[in-house]
C-alpha cells in the first residue's frame, strides 16, 4: 500500500483538490473517496490528512463548514473555492507533464 510518504511530493495535494472539485466532504470520507476510487491503492492516515487539509484552507483553496455528516453527527465539510480550481487546473497540468516524462524514461529500452 502507498502512504503519502510514498507519492510524489505535492501528490496528495493534487489528490485531495481533484477529490473536492467533486463535492463537498468531510474528512472521514475524503479518505475513503481515495481509498476507493484508487482500487485500495492509495491512503492516508489522519495524521496526513487533516494537516494537508488545514493547509490548503489557510492557502484559500478549499473552505471548510460545519454541518451534520450522513449519520447526524456534527462533520467538517470541505469544498473547493474558485482559486482552487484554478490550482486544481495548474497542479493537474504539472502532474501530467511530470508523470508523461517519468513514462519517457521508463519505457527506454537497454542497448
Amino acid at each position: 500500500m502507498s502512504k503519502p510518504s510514498d507519492l510524489v511530493q505535492g501528490t496528495l495535494d493534487l489528490l485531495l483538490l481533484k477529490i473536492l472539485g467533486l463535492e463537498p466532504l468531510n474528512g472521514w470520507t475524503i479518505s475513503q473517496r481515495l481509498k476507493q476510487v484508487s482500487g485500495d491503492v492509495l491512503q492516508v492516515s489522519d495524521g496526513s490528512l487533516y494537516p494537508a487539509l488545514h493547509k490548503l484552507e489557510q492557502e484559500g483553496w478549499i473552505a471548510a463548514e460545519w454541518r451534520p455528516s450522513e449519520n447526524n453527527r456534527r462533520a467538517k465539510f470541505y469544498s473547493l473555492t474558485r482559486p482552487g480550481r484554478k490550482q486544481l487546473e495548474r497542479e493537474a497540468a504539472n502532474w501530467t507533464r511530470l508523470s508523461n516524462a517519468i513514462t519517457h524514461v521508463v519505457r527506454l529500452e537497454e542497448a
